[in-house]
């Protein structure tokens, strides 16, 4: 069975709010039938993104730029993961109280650096997710399960 992998650092109810909806669409039954593993991006690892088949990265934007929950997973996956994963479908969501364009582009800038196909436009959200937000939130988890159950 192909593996999703979630990596997400939540500090708020709104990014909590915007992960269970990921966890929602990623494991609705048609969404192909994937394993997610979620895990807290200060205890993920390189080994739980060698054994997934795609991820999901989820973060807080903080003054512009992704958690230093995330950067640290990255950091820690990189040159393990840097020759192996090329081609891994990937995901993003981010919150923001004020902007989240400068988070988005840190992540995209290393995880483009390491070759990963993004599968699925980020969800980007400033300010409380509203009922469109979390809805597009599902629609990333099932668009991501399905990449790699194909």
């Amino acid at each position: 069975m192909p593996s999703l992998l979630v990596v997400q650092h939540t500090p708020s109810p709104a990014v909590q709010a915007m992960l269970e909806a990921v966890l929602r669409g990623a494991r609705h039954p048609e969404a192909g039938g994937v394993s997610v593993v979620v895990r807290a991006a200060l205890s993920a690892g390189p080994a739980d993104v060698l054994e997934a088949d795609g991820l999901i990265l989820g973060t807080p934007a903080n003054i512009g730029y992704m958690s230093g929950a995330l950067k640290h997973f990255l950091d820690q996956v990189y040159y393990p993961c840097l020759e192996v994963t090329q081609g891994t479908p990937y995901g993003l969501y981010v919150h923001g109280n004020d902007d989240t364009a400068g988070a988005a582009a840190a992540v995209h800038r290393i995880v483009g650096a390491l070759r990963w196909r993004q599968v699925a436009a980020d969800v980007q959200v400033v300010g409380p997710p509203g009922r469109a937000e979390i809805e597009a939130c599902t629609e990333l988890g099932a668009l991501v399960a399905l990449a790699i159950a194909a």
